[in-house]
């Protein structure tokens, strides 16, 4: 019975750690993501200031909205590309896990 009673914490045991290992996983993924989205900030944020520094060479008095625009417009650009990419990362996952 004391074997018994053994094996099952030993099957326990590796239960948690397979769930450790997902976690784990997890954990790992999202922090990639999370450096993804940084750079992607940081990009958009680059982006706007050269947008600003054109705008006030070339028209000192540009449309603030136009600019607005144009930056809100490259910045949608820039999460559907990271939408694409991250599609194209979950369906790599799905192939490689089935």
């Amino acid at each position: 019975q004391s074997e018994k009673e053994l094996q099952d914490v030993v099957k326990q045991q590796e239960e948690k750690m397979l769930q450790l290992i997902d976690k784990s996983g997890e954990v790992t993924m999202l922090k990639e993501e999370v450096s993804q989205l940084k750079r992607s900030l940081q990009r958009a944020e680059t982006e706007a200031k050269v947008l600003w520094e054109e705008m006030r060479e070339k028209e000192p008095k540009a449309d603030t909205a136009h600019v607005q625009d144009r930056v809100l417009l490259r910045q949608e650009v820039d999460k559907l590309r990271l939408l694409l990419l991250e599609k194209r990362d979950e369906k790599r996952l799905l192939y490689d896990k089935y």
